[in-house]
């Protein structure tokens, strides 16, 4: 299920950040992982103990994207959150 939903130009290159910190409470972010699909490009990513950010690049206009960041918690729980990209010439 897609959490939010951001808008892009498909020649920007933007970050977008998931905090994590209310669900956390007090465990820390130890693994992320993103998943992108094809058509848009991960520049990079970061994080830190309660948040994880990922820079896209590209994309087709008219398209909405799904990238997915996935961590792992110091204390060992699993959990997922979906971002939706769409893609529009601005």
């Amino acid at each position: 299920m897609v959490q939010k939903y951001f808008v892009k130009d498909p020649s920007a290159v933007l970050d977008y950040r998931i905090d994590w910190s209310t669900w956390l409470g007090a465990d820390t972010i130890s693994i992320v992982t993103w998943s992108v699909p094809t058509g848009i490009t991960k520049v990079s990513s970061s994080n830190d103990s309660t948040s994880a950010t990922i820079w896209l690049s590209g994309g087709t206009a008219g398209t909405i994207y799904e990238v997915t960041c996935r961590i792992v918690t110091a204390g060992g729980r699993t959990d997922d959150r979906t971002i939706g990209i769409t893609i529009e010439d601005q």
